[in-house]
């Protein structure tokens, strides 16, 4: 999550070079080949090392059953490095395995295809949110891949039943402890959307940047709990880190935590009793954690284009497996979340319970403007220096100044 935040703080600089490129005239259209056989399509991705071996295997086969040729590389490069890449006409062809985050950025800068009929069927992928994920003013410019939100660790020796609501949770945390990365917008933004917040209102899949909703009734509600978390109950110190709230899971000091999929193998090392479980419910409704979606595209300056998305699609078709068995990831096709494969895996099923109710974090370029206000507030909420309306109104008022700058 941190490395994301970095990501997207050093794109904008970037793109201030690449709309230089594109200001004439941008054509998002999906371009392409004639269809014939020949081409070498190139793809990056920012999957893990292992997932880009068997990757390409995948890419192999397209490449022997199409008679073109596939070079797969694993990019280890920013994303500013990719954007000066693509305008130089040096980028790939596809990448595959990039934060829906980034989406929006890159779509601002010309740089996506949109997606052609035939490639995704929405009814095979397990919800709208992860469509969502991947629309921009009404269009889709990816395919989604994977997802991955945070959930509710608790250990199984302290406590026998999962909390099913923020009540049991406080009850429950009195007796064996609870903390997490409190001052991290991302983890504590659940408890705001819980209560009927939202970062950019969600016009039918269009986000408007316009609409902040982080100080409504409801945002405020989730503020004050979040400040009570910390300076009514005193699960946490005000200036709790992630990694610290994590040691004292993996030590068995505390019986709750909150964090994603990626502190599953360090418990297991560990020989840490535990369980996962969706965050507790809100007034009778499931708390909306973040959720992040790896997405794969078409680049708009590629020239082989219909070769491009016919790679795509067989990818999709088949790297499943890889992403579940690989990649510890959660699938978002159906199909998948049916198999076997994934079923085996009890702790991966929790998140993606808890998937089902995740909101996809924005994909607009004004996304990069969230993360500071949000953590700095939050910073200053916890440590009892401004009240959860003030927190909420700093945090909206910051955005909307950061937003007005990058006009």
């Amino acid at each position: 999550m941190n490395k994301r935040v970095k990501i997207l703080a050093t794109m904008m600089s970037a793109l201030v070079l690449s709309t230089a490129f594109v200001a004439c005239g941008k054509k998002e259209e999906s371009k392409g080949g004639d269809g014939k056989s020949g081409k070498e399509i190139v793809v990056w991705s920012h999957l893990t090392d292992p997932e880009v071996k068997e990757l390409d295997k995948l890419a192999q086969e397209w490449a022997k059953k199409t008679n073109n040729k596939v070079k797969v590389v694993a990019d280890k490069g920013d994303m500013q490095a990719y954007i000066q890449a693509a305008q130089s006409s040096k980028g790939p062809d596809v990448m595959y395995g990039i934060a829906h985050d980034n989406l929006g950025t890159f779509q601002k800068a010309g740089l996506l295809a949109k997606v052609p009929s035939g490639v995704i069927d929405e009814s095979k992928y397990v919800s709208k949110s992860v469509m969502d994920a991947v629309t921009l003013v009404g269009n889709k410019y990816a395919v989604p891949l994977s997802m991955e939100t945070y959930a509710l660790f608790y250990n199984t020796e302290k406590v026998k039943e999962a909390p099913k609501t923020l009540d049991d949770l406080v009850a429950k945390a009195k007796e064996v402890g609870f903390k997490y990365d409190v001052n991290n917008f991302y983890f504590s933004y659940g408890f705001l959307a819980g209560n009927g917040g939202y970062v950019f209102k969600n016009n039918n899949g269009t986000l408007d940047p316009k609409d902040i909703g982080l100080n409504n009734e409801g945002a405020v509600k989730g503020y004050q709990f979040i400040q009570d978390l910390v300076v009514k109950n005193k699960f946490m110190n005000a200036d709790i880190k992630g990694d610290g709230a994590k040691g004292e899971f993996q030590a068995q000091k505390i019986g709750l935590y909150i964090s994603g999929s990626w502190d599953v193998k360090g418990f297991e090392d560990a020989k840490v009793p535990f369980a996962v479980a969706p965050l507790p419910t809100i007034d009778g409704k499931p708390c909306p954690s973040f959720m992040g979606v790896q997405a794969a595209f078409v680049s708009s300056k590629s020239k082989n284009q219909d070769q491009a998305w016919d790679l795509m699609k067989h990818l999709n078709e088949k790297s499943s497996p890889i992403l579940i068995n690989v990649g510890n990831r959660i699938p978002v096709l159906k199909s998948a979340l049916d198999s076997d494969a994934f079923k085996k895996n009890k702790y991966s099923a929790q998140f993606a319970e808890q998937a089902k109710n995740a909101e996809p974090m924005p994909n607009i370029p004004e996304v990069q403007t969230m993360w500071g206000p949000g953590g700095a507030n939050l910073t200053l909420l916890t440590a009892n220096k401004v009240d959860a309306k003030k927190a909420a109104d700093t945090t909206v008022e910051q955005i909307k100044q950061s937003i007005a700058q990058q006009k």
